[in-house]
């Protein structure tokens, strides 16, 4: 969406297109970006670059090559004003004599919410609030999720044939997806916090798990779901979690002596209530959201992404077709739980970006309908130029 023709949301526009530099580079902080104007000219920019690394504010303010002050400062985020792994951002704009700050949104942590935009009134700073708000909440959903849940942003994914099963009868998978789309998918996966799959798939297909391909802007936590323990110590996921996090979650019945075993090998086990004869999924989150994970990818298999369905516990989709069909009543199918009895008690989902070609299949992106609007708003910079 274009923003409105008036100076202050074109300055904003450009300070969210800083921001989206930050995706998987400063979780759980949000993305915020930067720029300062004087006169009608940008004379500085910046944007959160790293987590535990300077502000927006303060990199635009380093940046600067003559004096702001008296300049216009436009944030995508309420400037902080407490001290963490830096000073208060506040500080910084009153110490250089910024005389006006724009805001996109009020930041929703507590430590803030609203007291940075007091502080800098009060020193009489003039603030104006809420220049493309949508855009910059959108942007920054995953966060704003965390802060007032207490759990992650949830992306499911999984590679189907046209007809939407998962791998054959005989449980075999590799490859239904070409190698661009196995690539794009790897290229998500190297932006998350944590991979989360069932213990299925770890005896199945005993995966690494790992981002191999592009950039690797966070090593994912991976993540198992599995009651009983029946992860292998043979598995890659333990063989190597010495090096890559690896956190299991199991029942609270599960054998001590696997449990032990496993801790060994340097995998986090962690006991959860259990509830259907399976793992508490929002029991799961969180505690992934205590440990301040922020995006999580949910990988499979079809019964572990089902329940998530049917429980409404995802946020987003990110489905790769393949134009091959399998067939077969047996086949897996990509959501193998329970499901709806009715179509009227089925998800419904928006698309939050065009769907388009990657290799010889398709990638479509959608959120659960009542979310898609904000969505939207978001979609094009995150993952369309993987």
């Amino acid at each position: 969406m274009k923003p409105p023709p008036d100076s202050d949301a074109a300055f904003m526009g450009r300070a969210l297109t800083l921001a989206r530099r930050g995706l998987g580079r400063v979780e759980p902080n949000p993305m915020v970006g930067c720029v300062i104007v004087r006169h009608g000219r940008i004379i500085a920019e910046g944007w959160h670059r790293r987590f535990g690394g300077p502000h927006a504010e303060v990199e635009a303010l380093r940046a600067c090559h003559e004096n702001p002050r008296g300049a216009t400062a436009y944030v995508t985020l309420e400037p902080c004003c407490y001290f963490g792994k830096t000073p208060p951002c506040t500080d910084a704009l009153l110490a250089a004599g910024i005389r006006r700050v724009v805001a996109a949104a009020k930041d929703p942590n507590p430590r803030v919410a609203g007291r940075g935009l007091r502080i800098l009134r009060k020193a009489g700073v003039e603030v104006r609030l809420g220049v493309l708000e949508s855009e910059a909440v959108a942007l920054n959903a995953p966060f704003f999720k965390l802060l007032k849940t207490g759990r992650p942003w949830v992306i499911l994914k999984w590679g189907q044939s046209l007809d939407g099963r998962i791998a054959t009868r005989s449980g075999d998978s590799k490859w239904i997806t070409d190698a661009a789309m196995r690539s794009h998918a790897h290229r998500v996966r190297g932006r998350l916090d944590a991979i989360i799959v069932g213990v299925g798939t770890v005896l199945t297909d005993d995966p690494l798990l790992t981002c191999r391909v592009g950039p690797v802007l966070r090593t994912a936590t991976r993540v198992m779901l599995d009651s009983r323990l029946r992860t292998p110590p043979s598995a890659q996921v333990v063989r190597t979690a010495g090096r890559v996090s690896t956190w299991i979650f199991c029942g609270g019945s599960a054998p001590a002596r696997r449990r032990s075993r496993l801790e060994k090998a340097g995998c986090r086990v962690t006991p959860v209530r259990s509830k259907r004869g399976g793992l508490s999924l929002p029991a799961v989150l969180d505690a992934l959201g205590q440990a301040a994970m922020t995006n999580v990818l949910v990988e499979g298999g079809g019964k572990l992404l089902g329940e998530f369905v049917d429980q409404r516990l995802a946020d987003e989709f990110h489905v790769y077709v393949a134009p091959r069909l399998i067939g077969g009543a047996k086949a897996c199918g990509a959501l193998s739980a329970r499901g709806p009895q009715r179509v009227s008690e089925s998800l419904s989902l928006r698309f939050i970006e065009r769907p388009r070609a990657i290799g010889d299949g398709w990638f479509f992106r959608a959120a659960p309908l009542h979310a898609a609007a904000a969505e939207r708003k978001r979609a094009a910079a995150e993952y369309r130029n993987l």
